[in-house]
C-alpha cells in the first residue's frame, strides 16, 4: 500500500530549478534513504514533503490526497532535525509532553504516550533531567521520543546523526533500526553518509543536482550501480576507476585493453576500436596473486593502513593509474612492494564515456 507519493515534483527558488521532476512512491512502513552530496537537494526534498518548504509544481500525496496546501501539522507527520531543539528548561517529560499539551490531548493519554516512547528508547530513567544533565545520543533519542508522540504516520529524519561521535553514531543508528522494527511506521531518513544508508535502508534514493539518478535495495545499488555517479558514490573504500580501450569482440565477451593486459567483459554494446571505456572494480573485490580470472597488472604499493581486520594498501599499476585494495586479515605487505592483481569477471563494472553502466 502507498503512503507517500511524489509526481513530478519541482521546487525553485526565483528563477533557479533545485528540484527537477521527482517522482517516488514509498510503501506503508517502510524505511527509505534519501542519499547524495551537499547540494544534492535531498534535505529541500524532505522539507516539501514536511512541509516546511512550499511545492513549486507537482503534487505530494500523503494516503491517496493531494498535501500541497495542507499545513505541517495537519499531514501525519512529524520530524527529528539535525539539531535537538530541545527545551533547555524543561524536563525531558515535559519536551515529550509538551506538543501533546499544546494540542489539548488529555493529561492521563499523554503519560501513556510518553512512558510508551520512553520505554521503547530505553530513556525512561532520564525523564526528570533536563537536557544539559544529557549525553548527546540521549539528547537525540529524546528529540526521537516527541516524534513517537505524536504517533505519526510518516516519520522523517534530516541528518539527525551528524552531531554525534563515531561510536554514538554507530549505536544510535542500531537503535534507528530497532526502533522501525518496533513501531513499523513509514521512515523517511536523509543523510550524506552512505554507510548510514546501506545499513538502514530498505530502499535508497540517491540524488544530484535535483534528480533521482537510481532508486533501489542497498545490494542492488551496490552490485549494479547504473552509472559512474553511483557507483563512486556507494561503498567505502570508493570504487577504483580505470581507464580501459576497446580492442576486439570475442564469443566469450568484449576485450577491452589496460596497460598490457586484456580485460574480457561482457557487453552488448558495439564500440570501434579504440573507443574509450572506464573499468570500476571495488578495492574489497581486489585478489593478489596470479590465478584471477582479471588481469589487471602489477601493482606498486606507496601506501598502507594496517586496520587489524583489514589491510588497505594504494598504489599505481604499469601505466599510472592508481589502484586501492582491500585484503581481509593483516598482511605483510609494505611501501614499495609489488603485487599481482586481479578481479572475478563478476566483479567488473564497465562505464561508458557517458558514464552510464554498460554491462550486465
Amino acid at each position: 500500500m502507498i503512503n507517500l507519493a511524489l509526481k513530478d515534483v519541482v521546487k525553485r527558488f526565483g528563477s533557479i530549478e533545485v528540484i527537477n521532476g521527482v517522482n517516488l512512491e514509498i510503501n506503508k512502513g517502510e524505511f527509505v534513504v534519501f542519499v547524495g552530496p551537499s547540494g544534492c537537494g535531498k534535505s529541500t526534498l524532505l522539507r516539501m514533503i514536511a512541509g516546511l518548504e512550499p511545492i513549486s509544481g507537482g503534487e505530494l500525496i500523503i494516503d491517496d490526497a493531494v498535501m500541497n496546501n495542507v499545513p505541517p501539522s495537519e499531514r501525519g507527520i512529524a520530524m527529528v532535525f539535525q539539531s535537538y531543539a530541545l527545551y533547555p528548561h524543561m524536563s525531558v517529560y515535559k519536551n515529550m509532553a509538551f506538543g501533546l499539551e499544546t494540542a489539548g490531548l488529555p493529561r492521563k493519554d499523554i503519560k501513556v504516550r510518553v512512558q510508551k516512547a520512553a520505554d521503547i528508547l530505553q530513556i525512561s530513567h532520564l525523564l526528570d533531567r533536563k537536557p544539559k544533565a544529557l549525553s548527546g545520543g540521549q539528547r537525540q533519542r529524546v528529540a526521537i521520543g516527541r516524534a513517537i508522540v505524536r504517533e505519526p504516520s510518516i516519520f522523517l529524519f534530516d541528518e539527525p546523526l551528524s552531531n554525534l561521535d563515531a561510536e554514538l553514531r554507530v549505536q544510535t543508528r542500531v537503535e534507528i533500526a530497532k526502533l522501525h522494527k518496533e513501531i513499523g511506521a513509514t521512515m523517511i531518513y536523509v543523510t550524506h553518509d552512505q554507510v548510514e544508508a546501506m545499513t538502514l535502508a530498505d530502499r535508497i534514493v540517491v540524488l544530484r543536482s535535483g534528480i533521482i539518478e537510481q532508486c533501489g535495495r542497498p545490494l542492488d545499488l551496490y552490485n549494479k550501480p547504473a552509472n559512474r555517479f553511483i557507483a563512486g558514490f556507494i561503498g567505502s573504500p570508493k570504487m577504483n576507476f580505470l581507464d580501459i580501450e576497446f580492442a576486439e569482440r570475442r564469443v566469450q565477451g568484449t576485450v577491452f585493453k589496460l596497460a598490457a593486459e586484456e580485460i574480457v567483459v561482457k557487453t552488448s554494446e558495439d564500440m570501434g576500436a579504440g573507443t574509450k571505456a572506464v573499468l570500476g572494480v571495488r578495492p574489497e573485490h581486489i585478489t593478489t596473486g596470479k590465478t584471477a580470472e582479471v588481469k589487471l597488472g602489477t601493482l606498486t604499493v606507496s601506501h598502507v593502513e594496517q586496520l587489524g581486520g583489514q589491510t588497505l594498501a594504494y598504489g599505481r599499476l604499469e601505466d599510472g593509474q592508481s589502484l586501492t585494495i582491500v585484503l581481509e586479515g593483516q598482511r605483510a605487505i609494505a611501501t614499495n612492494d609489488t603485487l599481482n592483481v586481479g578481479i572475478a569477471h563478476e566483479h567488473c563494472h564497465l562505464f561508458g564515456q557517458d558514464g552510464n553502466r554498460l554491462n550486465d
